[in-house]
C-alpha cells in the first residue's frame, strides 16, 4: 500500500482520516501546519499528500508550490469554484470539500494512488491470490473462475477492507449509481465469494447493515 502524508490542522479530522487509511492498509504520517508539512517532506517520500489549504504558519497552496511532483488531494473547507479551480490549475490531483464521508475519500486516495502508480496490482491472503490488472483470482495458485461483477464486488471488498459497507454501498460501488436490482443480489454474490475463495471467515456479515472484508 502507500505511505500517505495528512497535512490537516483539525486534529479530530486529522486523527480520523489516519485511522479510516491506516484501517485499509494504508502507512500514514500526521501533520497540522504547512512548516511542519514542508519539513516532514525534506526528509522522506511519500506516495501521496492530503493537504489542507487553509494552515497555521504556511497556507496549503504554498505548501503545495514547495513540493510540486508529490501526488496531492486539497482538502478544504472553500467550497467556491474559484478556489477549485486554483487548487486544480496548479496541479492538484483532486480536490475534495468538506465535510466529505470517509467512502468518498478512500476512493479518490485510490483512484489517484492508481493514476500515479502507487497502489498493489495484486493482493494475496489465505492462498487467495488477485491480480488487480488482469482480473484473474487464484486459490492456492489454481485459477478462480469469477465473472466479472462477483470480481468487481471481491475488489471493492478488498480496497476498503476493515470497514462495513452497507448493501447500498455495495451496490454503489460495484454495480454503479445507475443500477436498479434488489439488494439481495449483493447477498447471492457474496455467498458466491466465500464459497469459491473459501474466505466464510474473512467476509463477514455486519448485522442490520452488509458486509466486512475483514483482514
Amino acid at each position: 500500500m502507500a505511505a500517505i502524508l495528512i497535512v490537516e490542522d483539525e486534529i479530530p479530522i486529522n486523527e480520523l482520516i489516519k485511522r479510516n487509511l491506516q484501517s485499509v492498509g494504508h502507512t500514514c504520517i500526521s501533520v497540522t501546519d504547512g512548516k511542519a508539512a514542508i519539513d516532514e517532506l525534506a526528509r522522506r517520500e511519500v506516495d501521496l499528500v492530503l493537504l489542507d489549504i487553509m494552515l497555521p504558519e504556511i497556507d496549503g497552496y504554498e505548501v503545495f508550490r514547495q513540493i510540486r511532483g508529490t501526488p496531492t488531494i486539497f482538502l478544504t473547507a472553500r467550497s467556491g469554484l474559484a478556489d477549485k479551480v486554483k487548487g486544480l490549475t496548479l496541479g492538484a490531483d483532486d480536490y475534495l470539500v468538506k465535510p466529505f464521508e470517509m467512502m468518498e475519500l478512500l476512493a479518490r486516495v485510490d483512484a489517484v494512488l492508481r493514476r500515479t502508480k502507487k497502489t498493489s496490482k495484486t493482493f494475496e491472503l489465505d492462498g487467495v491470490k488477485i491480480d488487480f490488472a488482469s482480473r484473474q483470482v487464484f486459490l492456492h495458485e489454481k485459477p478462480v473462475e469469477c465473472t466479472p461483477k462477483e470480481f468487481d464486488l471481491l475488489e471493492v471488498l478488498v480496497n476498503n477492507r476493515n470497514i462495513a459497507l452497507s448493501r447500498e454501498k455495495l451496490l454503489e460501488l460495484a454495480w454503479g449509481y445507475d443500477y436498479v436490482g434488489d439488494t439481495r443480489t449483493v447477498d447471492v454474490h457474496i455467498q458466491k465469494l466465500r464459497k469459491k475463495l473459501d474466505m466464510e471467515t474473512r467476509i463477514k456479515t455486519v448485522y442490520k447493515l452488509g458486509y466486512r472484508f475483514e483482514v
